[in-house]
Formats: structure tokens, sequence, C-alpha cells
């Protein structure tokens, strides 16, 4: 309550400790979990009602990120875009973008719709991971504010589950664009910082091998780099077709339930994996995290079932964003200058590349697609266990 009293003392604009974690964690709820990743639960229902095949429905989940590879890109060449009054103009965008979705079901339309979305994603994103590790040191957790992201997830599962009786699919995108309002409303408190590197000036990403010392860190950036591009590859893979899968086994309600277990198991991911590589060391944490990503992937690959889709969805759900925080966290031990928006870039080159991997085969064979997603997040696993054995990072 101090640190809200003081927000409102100073206009709205100053949140502190705490509450700057708890509030980047609603601008993440709204800006992944609902606001991107609203259009998983929502797929089969366009499917089912708005004749989109799972093939259309790749190519418009591609479309949304390829827009936050964009994001990405932009706010890396040019941090200094990050500010609160960007930020607010990324919000509008966003909300507005969920509620275009409820126009028209035309592929391109929506593709391009779901680009915007994607930007935007990115931009609010990046601006709330800033942010928090600007206000680390006075209590502002990344666990806490990433837990968003599982939490906007379970959130939009249970919306899907509750609304799609009762609503269209038109219905549906107009009802996300509210929620995601509502979400990002606290975050609009927040004193938006760009993220910040000895390389600023000169616009590129080096390494400050000053304070890194020999040669090992460049090396263990860049299979950290590759590593977290085959989990991109992999993980959207997972995310944007697991529900659809479920859906054709012939239950209306699975689906939004498999979703709600991703988000469930993910809200306390962030957490749970901070103390798992306080415990262990942040590489090794990494490593075990995509691991067991890649044997969720692997079930799901492995049978079509509901419980199986369960066992993956937990699995998937208590690990992606697990990998964020943990990758994120070791890049920033090798002091890696702007290394989310780097990061962040190099992540949706790989997930606008997941998609069009296994459009061939998602329209008769999803399990066929699992088996690529646990084949490459297994590769990110290799990569990243080569990264720590490069260069051992204090815990």
């Amino acid at each position: 309550m101090t640190d809200l009293r003081a927000a409102e003392r100073s206009g709205g604009t100053a949140l502190r400790g705490r509450a700057v974690g708890l509030a980047a964690a609603a601008g993440l709820a709204a800006a992944m979990g609902v606001g991107r990743f609203v259009f998983t639960p929502l797929l089969p229902i366009m499917t089912a009602s708005a004749g989109l095949s799972t093939g259309h429905g790749a190519v418009i989940a591609t479309g949304n990120y390829a827009g936050y590879l964009f994001g990405a890109v932009l706010l890396t060449r040019r941090p200094r875009l990050s500010m609160r009054s960007t930020f607010l103009a990324w919000s509008v965008v966003l909300v507005a973008s969920e509620a275009g979705m409820a126009a028209t079901a035309q592929v391109a339309v929506a593709t391009g719709l779901r680009f915007v979305a994607g930007a935007a994603s990115a931009a609010i994103f990046i601006a709330c991971a800033a942010t928090v590790a600007h206000h680390r040191e006075e209590g502002a957790s990344p666990g806490v504010a990433f837990a968003g992201v599982g939490l906007g997830i379970a959130i939009s599962g249970v919306y899907t589950l509750f609304a799609a009786p009762h609503l269209s699919w038109q219905g549906l995108w107009l009802g996300s664009a509210v929620l995601t309002a509502l979400l990002l409303a606290p975050a609009w408190l927040l004193d938006i910082r760009s993220e910040s590197g000895p390389a600023d000036s000169a616009g590129d990403t080096a390494i400050d091998t000053g304070r890194t010392g020999a040669g090992q860190a460049p090396r263990a950036w860049r299979l950290l780099l590759g590593s977290y591009f085959a989990e991109g590859v992999g993980y959207i893979i997972i995310g944007t077709f697991l529900v659809a899968a479920v859906a054709g086994t012939g239950s209306s309600s699975a689906g939004a339930l498999v979703w709600t277990l991703v988000g469930l198991a993910a809200a306390p991911a962030t957490l749970a994996w901070h103390r798992i590589a306080h415990r262990i060391g942040t590489g090794p944490a990494l490593v075990t995290a995509l691991a067991v990503q890649a044997a969720g992937a692997a079930v799901a690959a492995a049978s079509g079932s509901v419980a199986a889709a369960a066992v993956a969805a937990v699995a998937f759900g208590a690990t992606f964003m697990g990998v964020v925080v943990l990758t994120l966290d070791y890049a920033r031990r090798l002091h890696v200058p702007r290394a989310a928006a780097t990061l962040t870039a190099v992540y949706a080159i790989g997930q606008v590349l997941g998609p069009l991997l296994v459009i061939p085969v998602v329209g008769h064979s999803f399990a066929t697609a699992f088996t690529v997603a646990a084949v490459v997040i297994a590769m990110s696993a290799i990569l990243a266990f080569a990264a720590a054995r490069t260069r051992r990072v204090p815990r």
C-alpha cells in the first residue's frame, strides 16, 4: 500500500519495490498470457465456426510471431523507444488489434492484426522486464513478474472455457480485448525504463570483455543464443497446436482445460526455477528445464489421448517461462548489454520458423509436429549444457 500511495502522490508513475513486480506481472499477463496466446484456445473454435483450417491457423499464428520479432528487433535497435508514452501507445495497439479480430476471419487480415499484436506484446514484454530489472535492488522480483504470463494463460483458458458456450468467436475476441485492457491497467503505473548497457551508444550488442575477462564468455553467449533460438522453434509448436490436437479428440471443453493447466503450471514456475537455480546453479537448472519440456513434447507425440496432452501441458507450462527467466539471468551474469532485447529477437526468429516447419503435417499428424518439437527442444538442452560447461556463472 505504501508503494501505491507513493505512486499516487507522484502522479501514478513511480511504483517502487515489490509493487513494480506485481504491476509488471499484470502487464505480462495481459500482453503475453491473453493478448498473445489467447489465439491458442480460440483457434479450434474459429476452425469449427469461421471456416479456418489448421494450416490457416498456423499462418495467422506465424503472423503474430513475426510481429513479435519485429517488436523485439525494433527495441534492440532503438532501446530508448521504451518509455512511458510509447508503452501506453503499445497497450492501445494491442487491445485494438484483438478487438479487430472480431471483424473478419479473412486469413490475410487476421494475420496482419496478429502481426500488430505480436509487435505490441514484444514491446510490452521488454519494457516490463527492463523496468523490473531496474528496480531489482529495491525488491522487485523478476520471478513474480514473469509469473504473470502463466496467470494470463490460465485466465485465457478459464475465460474460453466459460465464455465459449455463450459467445460467438467474434464475441470471444471482443471479450479478450476487454480482458487485456483490464489486466494492463496496473502496468500503466510503472515508471517504464529502457534496457541499457555499455554498448548503447554504439548501437550494438557486444559483450563487455573488460568485465567478463577471457574469451569463454563470448562463446558461452553464442551457445546460449543458439539454445534460445532452438527453444523458440520447439516450444512454439507445442504452444500453438496442443489445444488444437486435443480439440481433435472430439471434446469441446478439453482443449480449454488443457490450456488452463498450462497456465496453472506456469504461474509458480518462475519462482520455483529461481529456487532450483539457487541450489544447483543457473546453467544446470536451465538444462533441466529444457529436458523436462522435451520429455513433455515426446509424451504428446507418443499418444494423442487427453491424458497425454495433460501431461504435456503441465511439462510445457512448468518450464517455458522458467527457460525464459533462467536464460535472461544467465545472460545477465555474463554481463551482456541489452540481453533481454537481443535474446527476445533470436527467440522470436525461432517462433516464426516453428509453425512453418510443421504446416505440411499439422492437418493430419499432430504427433509428427510434436516429435519435431521434442527433437528441437532436446537440441536446445544440449546447447545450453555446452554453454554451462564453457563458462560457469555465479549462482
